[in-house]
């Protein structure tokens, strides 16, 4: 372990604020390029009929293909693959009966929205889901109670697969499902065959499916808040564009909009299905359930569907829909926020020659606060791209968005980033305040909002945290900024005004050098400091992009990470990181990704078993094998 010294930007914010008071005796500072324009405010409304609907995706798909179909946008039956599950997590609800033992859930954005992940704990059992099969655990006695083989249970299974857990119900959400043979035919020459699949699974005995739901799309997330699941599948317009090889551009894309002219409203609408016991129902979004912004490209649809965790049977979904695409879900106990980058507009469209930025976020939020469908509150959009959901927080009936913008068109202008503070006005996502010019010339890592705070970390060659005073919504500002070299791409909040972010070391031009862990003091908004450092040369963890493989216990400063194939154990004690040493599975077992602390237990997962472990030791308590 390599200690580092206590490092103040005090002195960095010294030498900027007698630069800017100077006004003789030195050169005038340079003017700094003007920042990117606004887009235009966005707002969600819907269609009338389903001859409105139809009419209107059709002319906004046409205005956003070309010659080799949607390019910028999501997948389309030309040029379709597996879409990846979002993997996040967070504490299943506990059973009623006695207390439970002392848990810890796996890592969560928000503590009132759980999210779903490969392994769930309520503290009486461990449930977790590798390699189709959905194991049960007492960690009590350390012995497997309950095994599903799901490939012998449902037709077929996809291969990305997570769990929400709620009392005795879990629902295992499976991304890139086959259709079933009976379905393929009917699908168009070139489509891809997958879809999203729920399966409702009772654990009040041996583990049985009680229900199972499919729906044409891909899983971007989902959200548990109370006992009602929220799902959000994003669908592909199922179009498909022939391939003519002697054509020109113009050509190709006169005859892909003669595909859009000649589809059905089925062609954007999503059909689903849904089991209650050996009854089969059919269904498709209805155009009542549809809504559009008011720039949309008529390429995709996001689909959110509700269910009761509590009830026997999982239902419809009753979905609604958005004429619109996302790739990034943000959840709070009362919000539900859908995040996605705009496609640029294509040559030839209405829309070109407005004064739009090189890139533009869209964000729509719903209100999750009661049980069942959500109800749409707002749209509205940012200059930007977002590193992924951290980049929002929903604070005091605020929205905060970290962004970062990339000059796509001409490199005159350095990337950039900003926080922007967003508030609901009448179906508008309006802008009331920012942030600007951080990081010029490089890009966010990682972001961290706390309440009234916020923590941003961009980097190129070092990297610089900023620390934001957001108390007041209307004017946010940067407090301090603290450069050291690597960066932290995940910042996790400790006791006592700490931070601790996980990424990689880098040297003086920005090339890495292996994971890094540091310990932040940022009790002092002006001063931000690291305390201490852990270095593990030519290394690097899984958290650096999925939060959910990081686990912190607050009382006992604890910290495992994922490190390469195995588990390493840190303690945080005041401004200190020591190790405590590795939690490893057989060799064959490859890759340990989650960790949770059950009953003092530390129990590490893989795709090859179970490990407990005596956190304190390492030493080995019990090895749970898959098969």
């Amino acid at each position: 372990m390599k200690r580092g010294v206590p490092t103040a930007a005090a002195t960095t914010l010294v030498a900027l604020a007698l630069l800017a008071g100077s006004t003789t005796g030195s050169a005038p500072m340079p003017v700094p390029p003007p920042a990117p324009p606004q887009p235009a405010a966005l707002r969600l409304v819907s269609f009338d009929s389903c001859a409105e609907a139809l009419a209107g995706l059709r002319a906004a798909a046409s205005a956003s293909v070309g010659p080799w179909g949607f390019s910028g946008g999501w997948r389309t039956a030309v040029a379709l693959d597996a879409a990846g599950a979002a993997e996040k997590a967070a504490p299943g609800a506990r059973a009623a009966g006695a207390a439970a033992p002392e848990h810890t859930g796996t890592n969560n954005h928000e503590a009132d929205a759980d999210e779903p992940d490969l392994v769930k704990t309520d503290g009486r059992r461990i449930v977790t889901v590798t390699g189709n099969v959905l194991r049960v655990v007492d960690p009590a006695t350390r012995r497997i109670t309950g095994r599903l083989d799901l490939t012998r249970t449902t037709p077929v299974v996809g291969w990305a697969q997570n769990l929400l857990l709620h009392g005795d119900r879990a629902l295992v959400l499976v991304a890139g499902a086959q259709v079933r043979p009976d379905l393929a035919a009917t699908r168009p020459a070139g489509q891809h065959e997958t879809d999203a699949r729920l399966l409702l699974v009772d654990l009040t005995g041996a583990p049985r499916i009680t229900g199972t739901y499919r729906i044409e799309g891909d899983l971007a997330d989902a959200r548990l808040t109370g006992s009602t699941a929220r799902v959000v599948i994003r669908s592909a317009a199922r179009l498909t564009f022939p391939y003519a090889e002697r054509a020109t551009d113009a050509q190709r894309t006169a005859t892909n909009r003669a595909v859009i002219a000649a589809a059905g409203i089925d062609a954007w609408l999503p059909a689903y299905e849904w089991t209650d016991g050996p009854l089969r129902h059919t269904g498709r979004v209805g155009c009542e359930r549809l809504s559009r912004p008011d720039r949309f490209s008529g390429a995709s649809t996001l689909t959110v569907l509700s269910f009761d965790l509590a009830a026997d049977r999982l239902g419809d979904g009753d979905p609604v829909s958005v004429a619109a695409d996302a790739d990034t879900v943000y959840g709070t106990g009362r919000s539900l926020y859908l995040a996605g980058q705009r496609p640029p507009d294509r040559p030839g469209s209405p829309r070109r020659g407005r004064a739009t930025p090189a890139q533009a976020t869209d964000i729509h939020q719903f209100d999750t606060a009661a049980p069942g469908r959500p109800r749409y509150v707002a749209t509205g959009s940012v200059p930007g791209w977002l590193v992924n959901q951290y980049a929002l927080s929903e604070w005091q009936g605020h929205l905060r968005v970290a962004t970062t913008v990339d000059d796509v068109r001409t490199s005159r202008r350095p990337s950039e980033s900003t926080v922007h503070v967003l508030r609901p006005d009448g179906g508008t996502l309006t802008p009331v305040g920012s942030v600007t010019g951080l990081g010029r010339g490089e890009r966010i890592y990682s972001v961290r909002f706390l309440g009234a705070v916020g923590y941003v970390v961009t980097f190129r060659q070092t990297d610089p945290l900023y620390s934001l005073d957001l108390t007041e919504p209307t004017a946010p500002r940067v407090t301090g900024e603290l450069k050291i070299t690597g960066y932290s791409a995940y910042l996790h909040p400790l006791p006592d005004g700490r931070l601790l972010g996980v990424g990689q070391e880098a040297d003086g031009r920005g090339r890495t050098q292996g994971l890094q862990v540091s310990l932040f003091d940022v009790r002092d908004p002006a001063r931000p400091t690291r305390l201490d450092q852990y270095h593990v040369p030519d290394a690097y963890s899984s958290v650096e992009f999925d939060p959910h493989a990081f686990l912190y216990h607050p009382d006992s400063g604890l910290v495992a990470l994922p490190v390469d194939d195995h588990v390493r154990l840190l303690r945080v004690t005041g401004d200190v990181i020591s190790e405590v040493g590795p939690v490893r599975h057989p060799s064959t077992a490859g890759m340990v990704s989650r960790s949770l602390l059950v009953g003092g237990a530390l129990w590490t997962v893989s795709e090859a078993g179970l490990r407990a472990t005596d956190p304190a030791t390492t030493r080995s308590l019990a090895w749970l094998p898959s098969t």
